[in-house]
């Protein structure tokens, strides 16, 4: 049997993959905004914001995704206990989770599309989320992976930014 900290039978690892995670959480913020119009804002420039916002958080997601890859390691956030190579270089000088950021980037531009404060209300609870199900977790695996390296590390690199 799996003994990973994300192993569901296990208890506090990640149930829902990131990315349909973000899906469902725009999904919500949708909801949420059409049902609350009187939170909406004006947000001058609010496509170029949207658009600025998203692009940036792609790069983000695709910068450690490139870094995964040129280490020749999983991307898989599901399985983090299939890491074969701590990713220290590239974006990782500057955060340890530039897919998890990326992603709030991504639902940011989203939230300044919308224009609504229940809509950008939700970007806490991702970033909360993913932090207490999904880095929390990985983070245990790297450190029994990694024992020597990843203490130091995670002194060095900030999680998110």
């Amino acid at each position: 049997m799996n003994q990973s900290p994300l192993n569901p039978q296990n208890g506090p690892g990640l149930k829902i993959p990131p990315l349909a995670l973000v899906v469902i959480m725009a999904a919500l913020m949708w909801v949420a905004s059409a049902a609350t119009p009187i939170f909406d804002f004006a947000l001058p420039a609010k496509r170029l914001w949207a658009v600025s916002l998203a692009l940036i958080g792609l790069a983000t997601c695709l910068a450690g995704v490139a870094s995964f890859r040129r280490a020749k390691t999983t991307v898989n956030p599901m399985k983090p206990d299939l890491t074969s190579s701590l990713v220290v270089s590239g974006i990782y000088k500057y955060t340890r989770n530039p897919m998890y950021l990326g992603f709030a980037l991504i639902l940011l531009g989203w939230a300044a599309l919308l224009s609504s404060l229940t809509a950008l209300a939700f970007l806490p609870a991702f970033v909360v989320y993913i932090d207490r199900f999904q880095i929390r977790p990985e983070e245990h695996v790297l450190a029994s992976l990694f024992p020597r390296d990843y203490p130091g590390y995670q002194a060095r690199v900030r999680r998110w930014i």
